[in-house]
């Protein structure tokens, strides 16, 4: 590791970022120093600049991720470097306004009933009847189920967040039959690695590219064209909620959402508010 690599991570551990934040931050700069082969102390404003615009006309990188190089570079020229560049007042990620993908009920009970594995099938399922992020999801230990509320406490949410769910019966059924098969003593979705060992020793749980690509393996299965990613289950499951007439200020918090405007986007997705909204409009043509 490099003294500027290791100051900047200094500089992302003082100032409170998530080992996920600092990674990602640290690999947006790394990209950088890669794309002009030199350090990234060396790069001038100009360079910056050029390499902003590549990003956005060249390589069309989505918000999201346009998101992260511009925090992460930002980061590491004004907090590592002390370089206050003018640039950084410019640019700007363009803003986007996407509706999530939902699955109905019966297409996400499709993708399940496809995962064999049964590691894969009880941690996708705990993360759709939970409304986890899947993160928070293969991260679940022992320690998190309350079965005496049934509730799970999801520690260290995005944000660095702690909040509680309900655990559906069901759920709470398929987690120990799971956990009965490897009796991992901290981990609920332990990993045999990439040397083998065995899951009642493991320290690390079920990698998350691993889990993305049994879902995505899933869906193909399923014969279902959307462009639904694990993410998707936790849409699918908000708006399955509010469908069910669930308070969306509850629904707030079960996410975890520190805005009401963040969960209020569901409204706009659930089959029963289009059906409202129609219902409606047919009223309106009626009345003429």
């Amino acid at each position: 590791m490099t003294e500027l690599r290791k100051r900047m991570i200094e500089c992302l551990q003082l100032r409170g970022l998530s080992e996920r934040t600092q990674e990602a931050y640290v690999r947006a700069v790394r990209q950088l120093s890669e794309h002009y082969h030199k350090s990234p102390a060396l790069i001038t404003e100009d360079e910056l600049r050029q390499y902003f615009l590549y990003l956005k006309n060249v390589k069309h990188h989505s918000r999201p991720t346009m998101t992260i190089a511009i925090c992460g570079i930002k980061f590491f020229f004004q907090r590592t470097l002390q370089k206050q560049w003018t640039t950084f007042n410019l640019v700007r990620p363009a803003p986007e306004h996407k509706l999530p993908v939902i699955l109905s009920r019966e297409e996400v009970h499709q993708i399940l009933g496809c995962l064999r594995l049964p590691g894969y099938r009880v941690c996708l399922t705990t993360i759709y009847s939970c409304g986890l992020r899947l993160q928070e999801g293969t991260n679940l230990r022992l320690a998190d189920i309350d079965s005496a509320r049934m509730m799970i406490h999801v520690r260290h949410g995005k944000g660095a967040k702690d909040r509680y769910v309900p655990l559906p019966e069901r759920t709470l059924q398929l987690l120990r039959q799971y956990w009965a098969t490897h009796h991992n003593p901290v981990l609920l979705f332990p990993t045999a690695g990439r040397v083998p060992v065995d899951l009642a020793k493991s320290t690390e749980p079920m990698s998350r590219c691993s889990v993305q690509d049994a879902f995505r393996a899933a869906l193909k299965q399923s014969g279902n064209h959307k462009r639904a990613s694990v993410h998707t289950l936790r849409h699918s499951w908000a708006t399955h909620l509010l469908e069910a007439g669930v308070n969306l200020r509850l629904i707030q918090e079960w996410l975890g959402h520190s805005s009401p405007a963040t969960t209020s986007v569901y409204t706009h997705l659930t089959v029963k508010a289009e059906q409202l909204g129609a219902a409606a409009i047919n009223q309106l043509m009626r009345d003429l």
